[in-house]
């Protein structure tokens, strides 16, 4: 069964089932190459595992195509959120923040360009992240409902794109440890537009919003520090935090 026609089954078994047909996808020999229709040809494209055990975004893409904003933003959120899932956050963060906007702009469904669809996630990670993400992500779905339901359709969606697109960007952000506060907003806001509850679309956006706020705060506190310590405009008392250390260790 195609991921996008299982509409009732729970999130963490499309999760699995995406998984299982990764790996059936690489198993699988490449197709032969031959004249297509045109729509198909980009999709063969996308599809091919190829002999590196890995799939495309674009294959990701083309099998989640029913509810795809919910989804594909989950699929993309879930490697920030695990720690030591290596390779795949550098992969899927560029293509989030992409995502996120076209949510920002309006858009109903999700696009992607060839150079974003081409970006490869290894099948054994796809299969490591849903095993890993299946026991947190069916106790969210055991406690969500359709709640506060305004917040995940038109026009407070676009409100709740700009956010998803700041705690996507925080996470481009080349920082080691950076990725999991957002990545988990994300994952928050992302199931419930899909199990069509604000209420976890609310709890995301603080989750995230009160990252993004830290972020800045603890910025300007580390770059008013070296400021200060550096003498910048010959101010005496920039030394002062150091002269005090000083005069306490003697």
């Amino acid at each position: 069964m195609a991921i996008a026609e299982a509409r009732d089954i729970a999130i963490s078994e499309r999760l699995a089932r995406l998984a299982a047909e990764a790996r059936a996808e690489g198993a699988a020999p490449s197709p032969p190459s031959g004249p297509a229709p045109a729509t198909a040809a980009s999709g063969s494209a996308a599809a091919d595992a190829g002999p590196d055990g890995a799939v495309s975004l674009g294959w990701i893409l083309d099998r989640l195509h029913e509810r795809a904003f919910g989804l594909f933003l989950l699929v993309l959120a879930l490697p920030c959120c695990i720690p030591f899932l290596y390779g795949v956050p550098q992969v899927v963060a560029l293509p989030l923040a992409f995502v996120s906007a076209q949510i920002t702009a309006g858009r109903r469904a999700p696009w992607l360009p060839e150079g974003l669809r081409a970006r490869r996630v290894p099948v054994a990670r796809l299969e490591e992240l849903a095993r890993r993400a299946g026991p947190w992500l069916r106790r969210v779905e055991a406690v969500s409902r359709p709640r506060l339901t305004a917040l995940t359709r038109p026009p407070a969606d676009r409100i709740v794109g700009v956010a998803l697109l700041l705690f996507s960007a925080s996470i481009l952000v080349p920082l080691p440890g950076t990725n999991t506060v957002p990545g988990i907003a994300v994952a928050l806001v992302a199931m419930g537009l899909l199990q069509r509850d604000g209420l976890l679309v609310a709890g995301g956006g603080v989750l995230g919003t009160a990252w993004i706020l830290t972020l800045l705060f603890a910025g300007a506190t580390i770059a008013s520090l070296i400021g200060g310590w550096l003498g910048l405009g010959g101010d005496e008392t920039a030394w002062r935090p150091l002269a005090a250390l000083g005069g306490a260790s003697a």
